[in-house]
């Protein structure tokens, strides 16, 4: 049965891309039918607008993108930012402390750029997949200095795991924390830090809003714990085969999984 869609909404890491870090031309053809057939298409990531960029003139997507897990909706062929949620710098000075007193590896990201005290194997993990170079600088003060939109660690071990739990307890309310993986490092957990506020789903709700769009006719696609806010929200949404079971549990439809075109499969069943 096709779904009357004005919008769809898909993330990348897991979704769209793949374990070589590229969009299948199955996925591509079917997202562009969409774009021709009126419905609008918005990218919904973990990712920051650098690490997008390739991605969206590929698609040839010019319109709102929602970017930093919710935290940033901006149209960045535009450079027009419409919602923006940055951490409190009091906050953000707490993490700076709090990272450096238990030996914590912690990247801080601006609406432009990444930073970093030190550069090791996950700046070049960034570099190598995400084409993402850090901006090396002393977090003294830079909470002054820039808008932290989000802060994250990367865990690949139990006790990194741990020190990430420890991390989330420590702040409690004041932050929100989400993870997410992608295939190309499947032994690799990428923990978001951000404003409270800041989810998927809540970004949605103002991309929605602000085109006046209703939830009940956008269809979103996604396969990580930090797509399922957007998913409940959604008045159809698609998980992917590889998502977890918590994701296949609020999802309306499982699809196929990255490498298998699972994205073109799900429009074109109900789409196109």
């Amino acid at each position: 049965m096709k779904f009357d869609a004005r919008l769809l909404v898909v993330d990348i890491d897991g979704t769209l891309v793949g374990k070589d870090g590229t969009i299948s031309a199955l996925d591509r053809d079917a997202l562009s039918e969409v774009r021709r057939s009126g419905v609008a298409v918005s990218l919904a990531t973990g990712r920051g607008i650098k690490t997008c960029s390739d991605i969206l003139r590929e698609l040839s997507l010019d319109g709102y993108h929602i970017i930093y897990d919710g935290a940033l909706v901006t149209a960045p062929e535009h450079n027009e930012e419409i919602y923006i949620k940055y951490i409190d710098p009091v906050v953000v000075e707490e993490v700076v402390g709090y990272a450096r007193e238990h030996g914590i590896y912690l990247e801080l990201s601006s609406a432009t750029d990444y930073f970093v005290e030190s550069q090791n194997w996950l700046s070049d993990i960034r570099r190598q997949f995400f084409g993402l170079e850090p901006v090396v600088v002393d977090f003294d003060g830079i909470w002054l200095r820039e808008r932290i939109i989000k802060g994250g660690m990367v865990t690949a071990s139990p006790g990194e795991a741990e020190q990430a739990t420890q991390f989330s307890l420590r702040f409690g309310n004041r932050l929100n924390f989400t993870q997410a993986t992608t295939p190309a490092f499947q032994d690799l957990t990428f923990v978001n830090i951000l404003a409270s506020e800041v989810s998927k789903g809540e970004a949605l709700k103002f991309l929605t809003s602000y085109q006046e769009v209703p939830l009940d006719r956008v269809m979103a696609i996604g396969d990580a714990e930090n797509d399922i806010s957007m998913l409940t929200l959604a008045g159809l949404s698609v998980a992917m085969a590889g998502a977890s079971e918590g994701v296949k549990a609020v999802a309306d439809h499982v699809t196929l999984d990255v490498e298998s075109g699972g994205v073109a499969a799900a429009v074109s069943r109900f789409l196109l």
